[in-house]
C-alpha cells in the first residue's frame, strides 16, 4: 500500500504527536523532560487548558524547540470561531482544531495565519451505533469523505481521522490534505478504554496519514521514553529512514 504513504514532506520524527492528557502543567512538563528528544511534536487539549496557564505551556514548549497542537476543538458562532482562532495564532501553535459546519470552517480558516487549521471528522470515540444514535443517516466513510472534501474546499489545512478512513481519504481527495490519526494502539497492548476506531502506528501511516497522535500507550508505559522511540522506529521503518 505504498501508493498511500503521505506525499507530504515531513521528518519522520515529526510524524508522532505526544498527547500530554495529563491533569496539570507540572506533570505536562515531567513527562516531557522524560521524554527528551524522543518526542518533538506535543498536543495539548481541554484539560491542561483548564488546569490553568496553558499558554504558558505553550510558550515553554516552544522555548524548547518542540512543535505545539492546541486541540480545543473550537465550536461556536463562527464569528466567536474566527476571532478565537485569530487570538491562538499569537501564540505560535503549529496545528488547532475545529468542529462544526461550513460557515464555522471558513471562519477559521480565514483566521488562522501561520496556524494550520484541521477540522474534526468523526471522533475516534465514536462508532457507526453512536452515529446512528445521534441521527446521522450516513455511515462513517462517507461523513468523513464529505467533511474532508469540505474542509479543504473553504481553506482548512487537513482533518482529523481515524486510520481506519484514511485510505478512502487519499484515493478520493487531494493528498495535500494534511491527515491526523488519533486512536493509535500498539498490537500487544489494546486497553479497554474510550476509543473504538483504533489502529496500530504501522497501519496508521501505511493508510497515509501525515502524523499520529499517541497519548495513553508512552504515557501509561513503564518507561515513556523507550516507548515513544519505539514508535519512532515503526515510523522510521515505514518512510525508509532507516
Amino acid at each position: 500500500m505504498t501508493e498511500l504513504l503521505s506525499q507530504n514532506n515531513i521528518p519522520p520524527h515529526e510524524r508522532l504527536i505526544m498527547a500530554l492528557d495529563v491533569p496539570g502543567v507540572a506533570e505536562a512538563k515531567a513527562l516531557v523532560e522524560t521524554l527528551g528528544d524522543a518526542v518533538d511534536f506535543y498536543k495539548i487539549g481541554l484539560e491542561l487548558f483548564m488546569a490553568g496557564d496553558y499558554f504558558g505551556l505553550v510558550a515553554w514548549l516552544k522555548g524548547r524547540g518542540k512543535r505545539v497542537f492546541a486541540d480545543l476543538k473550537f465550536f461556536d458562532v463562527p464569528e466567536t470561531v474566527g476571532r478565537a482562532v485569530k487570538a491562538l495564532s499569537q501564540h505560535g501553535v503549529d496545528f488547532a482544531t475545529v468542529h462544526g459546519n461550513d460557515a464555522i470552517m471558513r471562519a477559521a480558516a480565514q483566521s488562522k495565519g501561520e496556524v494550520k487549521v484541521l477540522a474534526v471528522t468523526v471522533l475516534t470515540s465514536l462508532d457507526q451505533g453512536d452515529m446512528d444514535d445521534l441521527g446521522f443517516s450516513c455511515d462513517v466513510q462517507q461523513l468523513v469523505l464529505s467533511r474532508a472534501r469540505r474542509a479543504l474546499a473553504l481553506g482548512c489545512d487537513g482533518v482529523i481521522s481515524s486510520g481506519l478512513e484514511v485510505p478512502a481519504l487519499r484515493r478520493e481527495v487531494d493528498h495535500k490534505l494534511l491527515v491526523v490519526s488519533p486512536g493509535i494502539r500498539p498490537v500487544e497492548n489494546r486497553p479497554a478504554d474510550d476509543q473504538k476506531r483504533v489502529v496500530t502506528v504501522e497501519q496508521a501511516f501505511q493508510n497515509g496519514a501525515d502524523y499520529i497522535v499517541v497519548g495513553r500507550p508512552i504515557r501509561d508505559a513503564a518507561d515513556p521514553r523507550e516507548a515513544a522511540l519505539r514508535a519512532q522506529a515503526q515510523i522510521a521503518a515505514v518512510f525508509g529512514a532507516v
